[in-house]
């Protein structure tokens, strides 16, 4: 066994003790406390040399454990005081401490680094499934009617993390523990509902999604986990009609960044990594239309909210990436580029500058995504498609008036598009509840 997979197992150990919380109550922060404590006054023999990575070896403590015996003792706390349910606490432990460990057993066979993110997500589903399961056991509950939900919540969290820790370090593990615990929190307290069917298709979809977006360069690691969190969640909390929506987006989206693409990189208007896209730009474009889903989602709770206003900003949201990425990818290729405010010639890729071409292309690209919600959706109709149509190309605009004015000053890149497809949510919700009956 090698210094990596052991210290990962001793990670694991420790997060297995989240499963005494059914039992022990507001004492399990009293344990890991306690591991917190003790981890700081050990310097050196066998329990050092489980635990210590290679930080904790130059500064002669163990750091690490502490830090996440902390994180594990303020996720108990919520548990105890904040009515966290102990199966989202036993989850948002185990899947840290066995996604580490697959990853650690991965790396042995392959340093390919998509097998390795591969293996944190598998193993932390596995153990964070399993985990609820024995929680949710000892304090009587019946596993088998919830299963589905135990899955979500596990995949739900293994991607959350899987994705943070592919932009963060092994020693950021607190805070990727506490933000998969608020976000299973989330998904308990709406009270999801989820059949065997929809997640078993959603986690086939969102592998293989996944899987094509990397072999196909068409994201990075970061962007490919982002997309298939998306993925997943929009399948399971809208269906698979916002999900065709959504994928549309991505596909064509990737085709277009692809497109004469040596001569755009040539004029200084390409996608950096070959037009991979990172987490930041993915979520850029899409973290407006999640809120979308989630708001759909929440309707069970809260009934007023009305689902089709939802169904609305989300393909507003989406009309407005495709349209917007579109109207760059295609209008980046041609030249006399004129900026938006004052309409004079500026040089190619300077931001708010727009071409006829590139906005005759961005609004076919709003009307695909109308086309598309028109043909899933019976609550669209022709009209409902004219007002996603008209939200793309509005929020397409404001992404180009938002880089002729703030962009590189007061916002970056990621900013402008998310403004934008908030712009074009906005502009769909309102209009829905304006225009249509």
């Amino acid at each position: 066994m090698t210094t990596r997979v052991r210290r990962a197992a001793a990670y694991a150990v420790v997060s297995t003790l989240a499963l005494v919380a059914p039992t022990l109550g507001w004492a399990t922060a009293a344990v890991f406390g306690a591991v917190a404590v003790g981890a700081l006054s050990v310097t050196d023999g066998p329990v050092f040399e489980w635990f210590a990575r290679p930080a904790d070896r130059q500064e002669g403590r163990l750091h690490g454990l502490a830090a996440f015996g902390f994180a594990a003792t303020g996720i108990a706390l919520l548990s105890w005081f904040a009515g966290l349910p102990d199966h989202v606490l036993v989850a948002s432990l185990l899947v840290v401490g066995y996604g580490n460990l697959a990853q650690q057993v991965a790396w042995r066979f392959d340093a390919e680094p998509i097998l390795r993110t591969g293996a944190f997500v598998a193993g932390g589903i596995v153990a964070a499934a399993a985990g609820q399961a024995v929680a949710l056991t000892i304090v009587g509950t019946e596993v088998t009617p919830i299963l589905p939900e135990i899955v979500f919540l596990a995949a739900s969290g293994a991607l959350l993390a899987g994705l943070l820790r592919s932009v963060l370090f092994v020693r950021d593990d607190p805070l990727v523990m506490l933000s998969v615990a608020f976000l299973l929190w989330l998904f308990a307290d709406l009270e999801v509902m989820v059949t065997v069917e929809g997640i078993a298709v959603a986690l086939a979809v969102t592998a293989l999604f996944g899987y094509v977006s990397w072999a196909l360069d068409a994201a990075s690691i970061a962007g490919m986990m982002t997309g298939a969190l998306l993925a997943m969640l929009t399948i399971v909390l809208g269906g698979y009609g916002w999900f065709a929506v959504l994928i549309a987006f991505f596909g064509i989206g990737s085709l277009s960044t692809k497109f004469r693409y040596e001569e755009k990189e040539a004029r200084g208007v390409a996608e950096e990594n070959e037009g991979a896209r990172g987490s930041g730009n993915v979520l850029g474009n899409a973290a407006v239309a999640l809120v979308a889903v989630l708001g759909y989602a929440a309707q069970a709770k809260f009934p007023a909210l009305g689902g089709e206003v939802f169904l609305f900003a989300f393909a507003g949201s989406i009309a407005t990436a495709m349209s917007d990425t579109l109207s760059s990818e295609i209008g980046g290729v041609f030249d006399g580029p004129r900026l938006i405010t004052t309409l004079e010639r500026v040089e190619p890729g300077t931001d708010g500058a727009v071409t006829w071409q590139g906005e005759l292309a961005g609004a076919a690209g709003a009307a695909v995504v109308a086309a598309i919600a028109a043909g899933l959706f019976e609550s669209v109709g022709p009209a409902g498609a004219g007002v996603v149509a008209l939200a793309g190309v509005s929020g397409m605009t404001m992404d180009s008036l938002l880089g002729a004015t703030l962009e590189g000053d007061a916002l970056g890149n990621q900013g402008v598009n998310f403004l934008a497809t908030l712009t074009g949510a906005l502009v769909g919700a309102g209009l829905a509840v304006v225009v249509l009956p």
